[in-house]
């Protein structure tokens, strides 16, 4: 399996979870489309920007209560 990562800061999140590296590229590559979107909402709101990145993953990886995260990685005002 194929992880999509969001990092912000030092702080690691599993955003979503693919069986091909393919689609988990595709994935990476949309939130980043997102974040490059809405890069100037997100400083003006003083967010820090995630960044994505795909990497290997056991599903005995995730946490227990595992969720995807929204693309931009923060719902509420604060980085899941």
């Amino acid at each position: 399996m194929w992880a999509v990562v969001a990092t912000v800061g030092r702080a690691n999140r599993v955003a979503e979870i693919f069986r091909s590296r393919a689609a988990a590229l595709e994935d990476r590559a949309w939130r980043a489309q997102q974040v490059r979107a809405y890069a100037d909402f997100l400083e003006r709101s003083k967010q820090p920007l995630p960044h994505y990145s795909v990497t290997p993953i056991r599903r005995s990886d995730l946490p227990r209560k595992w969720t995807p995260l929204p693309a931009l990685g923060f719902l509420r005002g604060q980085f899941i």
